[in-house]
C-alpha cells in the first residue's frame, strides 16, 4: 500500500516537474508510461491473483495494453527511416512517431489507478463494505478501457508520423 502511495506521488510530481519548469524528453515520453503501464501491470495481475480482482477485468486491462504496446512497435517500426537497425529502432534521438493520449484515455488512466487503489485499501479499512461500489467501478473501468483502446484506432489525431516514410499500406507521408 504505501508502495502504491509513493508510485503515485512520484509520478505526479516528475510529471509536476517537467511541465513547470519544461524539462520535457523524448526519453522521458517513452520511460513514464512504461513505468505507468508497469505498475498498473504489477496491480492487476497481483490483485487479479489473490482474487480482488476479477479474471474478466484483468484480461480486458492487460489486452488493451498489449494491443496498444504491440501497436506502438508497429508504428515505430514503419515510420523509423531507413537504414531500418535493431540499434536506430531503440535509439530515442530519432523520434519518428508520437502517439498523443486521447482524452478518454486519460480519464481510463485515472479510474484504472482509482479502481486499484480502492481494491488495494478495501482489505485494511476495518467495517467498512466497499463491494458494491468496487463492482460498479469495475464495469465503468472496464469500460472506460474498451472505449479508450478503440479510441487509439478511431481517432486520427491519436498517432502522428513525424519523419517522411511509408506509411499504412504503403502510402507516401
Amino acid at each position: 500500500l504505501g508502495i502504491f502511495a509513493y508510485a503515485g506521488i512520484t509520478d505526479a510530481l516528475d510529471g509536476w516537474i517537467a511541465r513547470k519548469w519544461n524539462q520535457k524528453t523524448v526519453v522521458g515520453t517513452v520511460i513514464d508510461p512504461m513505468a505507468d503501464k508497469t505498475l498498473m501491470t504489477v496491480l492487476t495481475v497481483t490483485l487479479a491473483a489473490k482474487g480482488a480482482l476479477p479474471v474478466w477485468l484483468a484480461v480486458i486491462i492487460l489486452g488493451r495494453d498489449v494491443g496498444l504496446a504491440m501497436s506502438a512497435i508497429y508504428y515505430r517500426w514503419i515510420s523509423l527511416p531507413p537504414p531500418k537497425t535493431f540499434s536506430r529502432y531503440w535509439d530515442f534521438s530519432l523520434p519518428s512517431a508520437e502517439v498523443r493520449p486521447t482524452t478518454i484515455s486519460k480519464y481510463n488512466t485515472f479510474l484504472q489507478l482509482a479502481l486499484m487503489g480502492l481494491t488495494t485499501v478495501a482489505p485494511v479499512v476495518p467495517g467498512v463494505d466497499m463491494s458494491w461500489g468496487l463492482g460498479i467501478m469495475q464495469y465503468v473501468v472496464a469500460a472506460t478501457t474498451i472505449w479508450s483502446g478503440a479510441s487509439y484506432v478511431y481517432s486520427k489525431d491519436a498517432v502522428k508520423i513525424l519523419t517522411p516514410g511509408k506509411g499504412v499500406n504503403g502510402k507516401k507521408l
